[in-house]
């Protein structure tokens, strides 16, 4: 295989959804499919010795949810898939935000009977932003839910996406009967008896008799025959490059619980979705397919993934080159070259030691403190990649130790997690005392900060709950900047000593605009609009 068909065969993408919309059971039917594993764990019976594969940190298992962000790949019918497995709990974390940076594309899944949720669309603007193809899946439409039409609806309303469904459904719930793929003309039944023996029926189109053969009932095909024309005459034209740019996503309907319709989307997801993309550096953009000499990026970090080892794994999305086992690279931000002598690939828990990857691809990197998240590693010419921006904080606590003799593990715990983006840690800006203040994008996290500090570094923490709703990156002329530094009470700094505000709501932050007009506020590290 030459290195451009290795590259051009990648797919890298995240899986975007509500809690309880399915993520979990998708991702380990995507993995059945892929033959990564021989069988997927239980997602409802947590409880039982069988977990998710994808769900492995203590904390995780005893809750029956995904805290951290894994890494899941697999071979399919030629492709080399790399799902980015993102929290799908209440509470998820700034990592979640950050792991969408490494992918190429997105799978957004919701579930039929409650549409467009809050967690979907937060994860959904970060996409946007990043102008990714974004293709969404259907769920549960095994159970009653609600109409297709008006969930296509909803995306544009909600979202602001156009959408062009692959297939249609032919009932729901107790009526459901299967789908028809609009490319490929094909049947597939469901069997509510049987749901993992799926018939697939070769038709001439929609109004070939054998449909309505096959389903049996009058009513139901008259309905989908009906449906399918005014989706053939009002609906949006199925068009390639603008699912490439992210302005429209093709939509598939399915129950991932039964693996109905699981296939036929990653089937069509491979053909449709981006090898490898660009991406922008500062030298440029490096092309995975014109430049040849290895480059990638630190998007996560996660200490302790086995704690018997106190380990460290920096996780590297390769964006250019091929990358050999024991090759020297640049690290650039410290200047020094740095020897990757013992690479990983995970599932989960496990992991194997591999020798060459190519772009598209993510590996884990032992680390012993030196990478932190953004970080570029290169060979070859010398450059950095864009910053990797950090997301407004929901959930805001002062953070102290209560034995000032644990103060030096206390500050280590603290600046390892902060390393790794499981928190952001903010110092208050000009007070007699300086006070530590920890944000978090999920309120959990909280409790993850409290559990990692005590069980890895041994350390008991006070935590104060603030009154703060988000933080506001400032920016503006230096003399404004100034006068509103000397003005505002809320000022806090991040790690890099940005200025950066915290406000109570909605309206604090209005005042504070209306009063300093030249002072713009971001949602991000980036000072770019979501």
């Amino acid at each position: 295989m030459t290195y451009a068909e290795a590259v051009r065969s990648r797919r890298t993408f995240a899986i975007i959804s509500h809690p309880d919309a399915g993520k979990t059971t998708l991702t380990e039917k995507l993995l059945l499919f892929g033959g990564a594993i021989r069988e997927a764990g239980s997602v409802k019976g947590k409880k039982t010795a069988k977990h998710a594969m994808s769900d492995w940190m203590e904390i995780e298992k005893q809750r029956g949810i995904s805290v951290t962000s894994s890494v899941l790949e697999f071979q399919y019918d030629g492709y080399h898939v790399n799902i980015l497995d993102t929290p799908g709990h209440e509470d998820f974390s700034e990592d979640t935000y950050r792991t969408l940076t490494a992918a190429d594309s997105a799978t957004m899944l919701i579930d039929a009977a409650k549409g467009v949720e809050a967690q979907t669309k937060k994860l959904f603007k970060v996409c946007k932003m990043r102008e990714i193809p974004i293709f969404t899946f259907m769920n549960k439409l095994d159970r009653q839910g609600r109409d297709p039409f008006e969930l296509m609806e909803e995306l544009e309303n909600l979202l602001g996406i156009r959408s062009y469904p692959m297939g249609w459904p032919i009932g729901m719930g107790q009526s459901f009967t299967g789908v028809y793929d609009r490319h490929n003309k094909k049947l597939e039944l469901y069997n509510p008896d049987n749901p993992k023996e799926i018939d697939v029926i070769q038709l001439d189109g929609p109004d070939d008799p054998r449909l309505d053969e096959a389903i049996g009932d009058e009513g139901l095909v008259a309905q989908f025959r009906e449906e399918l024309e005014l989706l053939d005459v009002a609906g949006d034209e199925f068009d390639p490059e603008l699912i490439a740019k992210g302005e429209l996503t093709p939509i598939f309907f399915g129950s991932a619980i039964s693996s109905f319709g699981v296939q036929t989307f990653l089937e069509h997801f491979l053909k449709l979705s981006p090898s490898p993309t660009p991406r922008a550096s500062s030298n440029g953009l490096i092309e995975p397919l014109k430049r040849q000499a290895f480059s990638g990026f630190i998007f996560k970090i996660q200490a302790n993934m086995n704690p018997a080892h106190r380990d460290r794994i920096a996780f590297l999305r390769i964006t250019s080159g091929k990358f050999e086992r024991g090759m020297t690279v640049k690290h650039v931000r410290i200047g020094k070259n740095l020897k990757l002598s013992q690479p990983t690939q995970f599932l989960a828990q496990s992991r194997s030691i591999i020798d060459e990857a190519y772009a598209g691809d993510i590996i884990g990197l032992f680390d012993p403190g030196n990478l932190r998240i953004g970080d570029t590693l290169v060979e070859g010419d010398s450059f950095e990649f864009d910053e990797m921006p950090h997301f407004s904080p929901e959930f805001f606590s002062a953070i102290t130790v209560k034995e000032a003799l644990k103060h030096k593990s206390f500050e280590k715990g603290l600046h390892q997690l902060t390393e790794e983006g499981a928190i952001q840690l903010f110092k208050t800006y000009n007070r007699f005392v300086e006070q530590q203040i920890v944000g978090v994008v999920g309120v959990l996290q909280f409790e993850v900060l409290e559990y990692r500090l005590k069980h890895e570094y041994h350390v008991d923490i006070q935590l104060e709950r603030l009154p703060f709703s988000f933080a506001r990156w400032a920016d503006g002329p230096q003399d404004a900047l100034e006068a509103f530094k000397k003005a505002q009470r809320n000022l806090v700094t991040d790690r890099d000593g940005r200025i950066v505000v915290l406000f109570e709501n909605e309206f604090q932050m209005r005042t504070a605009t209306d009063k300093y007009p030249e002072i713009k506020f971001y949602e991000n590290s980036f000072f770019r609009e979501t």
